[in-house]
């Protein structure tokens, strides 16, 4: 991680936005998957109807991506599903009339439930959300006529969202190819990493490439047989492939702080626009490569140019797919997964008993936000309850400006679909900017459905922040959920990872070891986001943060040592010495027990500022690199 992470407090973390590009596909399907199932309710006379498919189209935007139909379709059905189960749950409590004691117990089974499959994996935590969230909505929101409409209203206006993002003719061509689109952006990130070897900035550039890599990788899931893949998609991931094994020779150079010239360096910006075109000639500048990672950059460069000139090339991997995204991280009645069913459904049975004892205007607010807010894979938990507030405060006082100017239906829908439009670039850059464009729209869909006023909204800052306080008690200060729970296991993945990947290198592995290479950098980036993340929460999360800092960055170097010493081997003719793999060996196994342990390293590595020697042995130098780190 680049090393000014650590100068800012913690509440300058927490409140800087990032800036996401604009997704503008997304964001035009968003506002004419609002606007159509309201406009169409409006011109019906059936407004209640129109608000329900309003709403499933939301929950289907919330769900949906740049990708692939065959990836899009599913990951918008299951969660769109499960909210109109939810949805279900919630409407038959209402319409029987069950007492305040029935209905919170039946929300908390319903939010056990949604909190161990929130667990299991992204799949399992948008359905999960949705399933909690649209119960709580379903038990509070007037019913429409008939009252079971409330659901099939719900997957009719997410269908209508799925519809306007299936493929048409222009998709046919390379450019609107999701896929093509993640290879170019992964070769030109790979371009800037080639440009900013030897530099401060090179392991900032490595993380975009490694995140750039992660997302072409989930677009590229394992086939569900062989031979089931079309040729485009074989190709495709072909190109993939060569990308990894040139991204393994950058990582090593980066790790050695020895830059490329300039017109190599431009050799990945040319592939990407080849790439957008569906192909063709790039030329590789003839240049003499001077080390073994040079010279490994070199073989993979033109093996890349190959790949993408429609040839066969002799890439360097196994020929083993990536794995599946949709994977469950922990099975449904798995310990993890129970153990944060009940951490939800402790608040939800929180919340319940406090919205039973004080009778609140809108009831369903404080569960709503209770799910949004222990969604496990948005952050950290303090961030999310104070950034729901802010983000509440704001979006009321803007609906009720709004709403003080005009109310009609027309304009409100108008309005309604501008602020869904905004959650997909919302969403990438901050919570607290997810919820200020999500609170005012939810306000106008209640004003539409005549279930609100005005003179309502400013309660459910009340509601939100009360929702907020009980979460921060519940599921975070008084849970045993503590912030070690969080950073070192994934510490211990990142450190078994690359064992397994030094393993292939120095091993009998073969080509197999640049995917052990993509799982290690998978791990390491999970591990580096649960370090950001405490990083901006107050202490003792922070402090502890900090204290893993060090270890997550000598990791992530270590994975470029590994990488340069394999071109050692392949290139320089070096021979593994059994000494020097059984002191980084030795490292790893200490500083996966210090995790496991709690036991922050004390030591300090410093990171190199001169090129790595090529007569050096790169593993030798990683170990010496560990060793300082673990001294006490």
């Amino acid at each position: 991680m680049p090393a000014d992470e650590s100068a800012p407090s913690w509440w300058a973390r927490a409140a800087r936005p990032s800036r996401p590009p604009l997704p503008l596909a997304l964001m035009a399907r968003a506002a004419v998957g609002m606007a159509v199932p309201l406009a169409a309710g409006l011109l019906g006379h059936r407004l209640d109807l129109g608000v329900f498919a309003g709403l499933g189209a939301m929950h289907a935007t919330m769900n949906d991506r740049a990708e692939p139909s065959g990836l899009r379709v599913p990951r918008i059905a299951s969660a769109v599903l499960a909210s109109a189960l939810g949805m279900l749950i919630g409407t038959s409590l209402q319409h029987a009339h069950v007492s305040a004691v029935v209905l919170g117990a039946a929300l908390t089974f319903t939010a056990f439930a949604s909190g161990a499959l929130s667990a299991t994996g992204p799949r399992g935590s948008a359905a999960g959300m949705l399933l909690l969230v649209s119960a709580a909505l379903g038990s509070g929101m007037p019913l429409p006529d008939p009252w079971w409409a409330a659901a099939p209203m719900m997957l009719a206006g997410a269908a209508f969202v799925v519809v306007l993002g299936l493929p048409g003719g222009a998709h046919r061509r390379p450019a609107s190819d999701p896929r093509n689109r993640a290879l170019a952006a992964a070769y030109e990130a790979f371009g800037r990493t080639l440009a900013d070897l030897g530099t401060p900035q090179g392991a900032a550039s490595r993380q975009v490439l490694t995140a750039r890599l992660n997302q072409l990788q989930d677009l590229l899931p394992r086939p569900h047989r062989p031979g089931s893949e079309s040729a485009r998609t074989v190709r495709l991931r072909r190109m993939y492939e060569a990308a990894l094994a040139a991204t393994e020779a950058a990582t090593g150079l980066l790790w050695a702080w020895r830059p490329v010239p300039p017109e190599v360096a431009e050799v990945p910006l040319r592939l990407a626009d080849a790439v957008r075109r569906g192909g063709g000639e790039v030329a590789v500048p003839q240049w003499q490569p001077d080390t073994p990672s040079r010279q490994a950059l070199d073989v993979a460069l033109r093996a890349a140019a190959d790949t993408v000139a429609g040839r066969e090339a002799e890439v360097g991997t196994a020929p083993a797919p990536p794995p599946d995204p949709w994977r469950l991280r922990v099975r449904l009645l798995s310990r993890g997964s129970v153990r944060y069913g009940l951490r939800v459904a402790l608040c939800i049975a929180v919340g319940s008993a406090v919205t039973a004892s004080y009778p609140l205007s809108k009831s369903y607010w404080v569960p709503m936000t209770i799910a949004f807010v222990l969604k496990p894979d948005l952050g950290s938990v303090f961030l999310r309850a104070v950034s729901r507030s802010v983000g509440t405060v704001l979006g009321v006082a803007v609906t009720a400006a709004v709403v003080s100017l005009t109310t009609d239906a027309w304009v409100l829908t108008a309005i309604a679909a501008f602020c869904v439009a905004l959650l997909p670039y919302a969403t990438a850059a901050h919570y607290g900017l997810n919820t200020v464009a999500m609170t005012p729209m939810a306000l106008i869909l209640l004003q539409l459905g005549g279930q609100s006023s005005a003179a309502e909204f400013w309660p459910r800052v009340l509601d939100t922040v009360l929702a907020s306080a009980i979460v921060l008690l519940f599921g975070y200060l008084l849970w045993p959920e503590r912030p070690r729970h969080r950073i070192e296991p994934r510490l211990v993945d990142a450190a078994t990872a690359l064992r397994a990947y030094l393993d292939a290198v120095t091993g009998d592995a073969g080509r197999a070891e640049v995917w052990l290479r993509r799982t290690a950098y998978r791990a390491l980036e999970d591990a580096r986001q649960e370090v950001r993340q405490g990083l901006a929460e107050p202490p003792p999360t922070g402090r502890l943060a900090e204290q893993w800092l060090p270890a997550t960055a000598a990791l992530e170097r270590l994975g470029g040592a590994v990488a340069a010493f394999a071109a050692q081997l392949r290139y320089g003719g070096r021979v593994p010495d059994p000494a020097e793999v059984g002191r980084v060996r030795r490292a790893l196994d200490e500083l996966t027990a210090a995790a496991r342990e709690h036991r922050p390293p004390t030591g300090a590595a410093a990171r190199p500022t001169a090129p790595h020697d090529p007569a050096r042995s790169a593993l030798g130098r990683a170990a010496d690199e560990l060793e300082a780190l673990l001294a006490r």
